[in-house]
């Protein structure tokens, strides 16, 4: 399979929608400060694995990868029978595989290989291969990630772990933080496969479990914000609430809670 064909300019449009949409449902997309990105990789294609939490993740993905690397074109595998429906995702750097066959595995390698073979580019992708709570332990994946991991240049593998909770507010948070990077090239000749898997699922499992805490103590000052979204009650609660405000002269804030 060739790589897709990827159009900017479709991807500023649907990720301009993302941002609206996600923005409509939530209450905040947050960061955990202490698991930032620190590594400076910008030399070296990317490949970010994440826990498979829900639905929203592709857009989630789609507005993290606009904030943290604009400059790189992002690529994602998904079933070849959807992208088949959705024709448009390829434009959007979707590229179709069999998730439960050989012949998908190979062409997920194959492809995957060919757009690492840039270091503007990058892979996200979900090696669960199936929706999985955030607390499920241990953390497992499928072969693919690990094969590719031993098998590519120059890569770096960067972990994402990601959670959708309720805090205070009727809107919930997505709460996300990286992990531990791993580079391809310092144990391209000391990892084989199982090794690769193993290093993968526990650079994941460490940065869900830092997260998981964090998500617990609900900090404000642990958080970098990246998008503030929706907030308040009912309309009819804070239309009352609003009212109230001004008779006593008083600001507004829609917000349940100073989080």
């Amino acid at each position: 399979m060739e790589t897709p064909h990827v159009s900017n300019r479709l991807v500023r449009l649907f990720t301009r929608y993302s941002r609206g949409y996600v923005r409509r449902h939530f209450h905040g997309v947050r960061l955990l400060k202490s698991h930032q990105l620190v590594a400076d990789f910008r030399r070296l294609p990317a490949v970010v694995y994440l826990n498979h939490a829900s639905w929203w993740d592709p857009l989630i993905c789609l507005l993290l990868a606009a904030e943290y690397f604009p400059n790189r074109t992002s690529f994602a595998p998904i079933d070849a029978a959807a992208l088949q429906k959705y024709r448009f995702l390829a434009k959007l750097g979707f590229f179709g595989i069999d998730p439960n066959s050989a012949r998908g595995a190979a062409t997920f390698l194959r492809t995957a290989g060919n757009i690492l073979e840039s270091p503007g580019r990058m892979v996200w992708v979900t090696p669960q291969g199936r929706f999985s709570d955030v607390r499920a332990r241990p953390v497992t994946f499928r072969g693919g990630l690990a094969a590719l991991a031993g098998r590519v240049g120059p890569t770096v593998f960067l972990p994402m772990a990601i959670e959708y909770t309720f805090w205070e507010e009727r809107f919930p948070e997505v709460l996300v933080a990286f992990g531990t990077p791993l580079f391809s090239q310092q144990h391209q000749n000391s990892c084989g496969v199982t090794d690769w898997n193993a290093a993968l699922e526990g650079t994941l499992q460490d940065a869900q479990d830092a997260l998981a805490v964090a998500s617990q103590r609900r900090d404000p000052e642990e958080w970098e914000v990246l998008s503030r979204g929706a907030s308040g009650t009912t309309a009819v609660y804070d239309l009352w609430r609003q009212a109230r405000a001004a008779i006593r002269r008083e600001g507004f804030n829609a917000e349940h809670s100073t989080l």
